[in-house]
């Protein structure tokens, strides 16, 4: 739970990077995989020239992401590639939207035609040799220049990035007019969901189609948030009801754990009743001693929890160097685990403790 929820935490810092004066704009797929793939009607350039005439939007960018064949010194890959617009307004919403920072060479500039400029695993792991500044690289058959390499950001779909000039992958694809995501950003002052209804009724009407039948979606960065976390939901519902069955196989190691005690501890029984304990006071030390066993065990697991998922926070930033995975140790969290854990200890403890509230005092000092 720890895990999941650092996950979530960590996704919504990403979010807060990008912004909220951001939208994003898609046509509606059919599959899984990245923006502009299964497709039935694309994006196109008519699409960006209808978003900049709406009220309130500030810079339009376009952006391709396509599959490509990348060759190496003889080693055949494939992989995807994102175009970077020629605009130096879009061009520096780009390196805005995406945190572009370089660990070696240069940005990609104004007037590049064949270079690219590689994310940090693509440079490090993509290849059997290690990607450097000046290497050659071939995208589809045609020669590109690596002129950078950028910096490891824990981001994975930005650190295997390939970014070439928009112009040069129109031409390496034989694309003309198309995008498969286009980004919005609106004017200091303006509200983002007006902005964003506005922007989807100017695309209807463009498009063509009804309200409700919408061929492409426009969505704020709070609305792509919400959808990761119901999905970060179900994975925490889940884990909470596998857990839920270590719960049952725990309670039932506490119930018989009270029942033998119950029973090797009769005599004990019969003389705190014949000193005068009633049957609900007899119940109650039970359930209070079967209560603390769950809740020495909800220490116990606690300790172990908190461990392993700080662990698996340690090695997957050593390994990919990145903040998504990411432990969230939480006050409420560990207070909630030790009463849940007592709470399941004492419920465990019903049973045995009513047999041992049960017996006589006669009969249980004869045992």
């Amino acid at each position: 739970i720890s895990l999941s929820q650092g996950l979530q935490e960590a996704i919504g810092k990403q979010f807060l990077k990008l912004g909220s004066d951001k939208l994003m704009v898609q046509a509606a797929g059919s599959g899984f995989g990245p923006p502009g793939t299964a497709v039935s009607i694309p994006l196109t350039t008519a699409d960006k020239d209808t978003i900049e005439k709406v009220q309130g939007v500030d810079t339009v960018l376009g952006r391709l992401i396509r599959t490509v064949k990348l060759e190496f010194k003889d080693e055949v890959k494939y992989s995807y590639v994102v175009s970077l617009p020629e605009d130096t307004e879009e061009r520096a919403l780009a390196i805005e939207a995406n945190s572009y920072e370089i660990a070696s060479g240069r940005l990609l500039e104004k007037g590049d035609k064949y270079a690219v400029m590689i994310g940090n695993d693509f440079a490090d792991d993509f290849f059997e040799e290690k990607l450097e500044i000046r290497d050659k690289v071939k995208i589809q058959n045609q020669e590109f220049k690596v002129v950078g390499v950028l910096k490891k950001s824990g981001n994975p779909q930005q650190d295997s990035a390939f970014v070439i000039p928009e112009d040069a992958l129109r031409e390496i694809l034989s694309v003309k007019n198309e995008y498969d995501v286009i980004a919005v950003k609106i004017k200091s002052g303006e509200d983002l969901n007006n902005v964003a209804e506005d922007v989807k009724k100017e695309l209807r009407s463009s498009r063509n189609v009804d309200k409700g039948k919408e061929d492409f979606s426009v969505e704020t960065p709070q609305q792509i948030l919400a959808t990761l976390n119901t999905v970060l939901m179900i994975i925490e519902g889940v884990l909470i009801g596998i857990a839920a069955i270590s719960l049952l196989v725990g309670g039932v190691g506490i119930m018989n754990t009270m029942y033998t005690a119950v029973l090797e501890r009769t005599k004990e029984i019969g003389i705190m009743k014949a000193i005068g304990a009633t049957n609900r006071e007899v119940m109650s030390v039970f359930m209070i001693e079967s209560g603390l066993l769950g809740l020495m065990g909800g220490v116990i697991g606690v300790i172990l929890g908190l461990s392993i998922s700080k662990s698996v926070e340690l090695i997957a930033f050593q390994v990919y160097e990145t903040q998504l995975i990411e432990a969230n140790i939480s006050v409420s969290l560990i207070v909630g685990a030790l009463l849940f854990a007592f709470f399941v200890g004492a419920i465990s403890g019903v049973f045995p403790a009513q047999q041992a509230a049960k017996l006589k005092p006669v009969d249980a000092l004869r045992k």
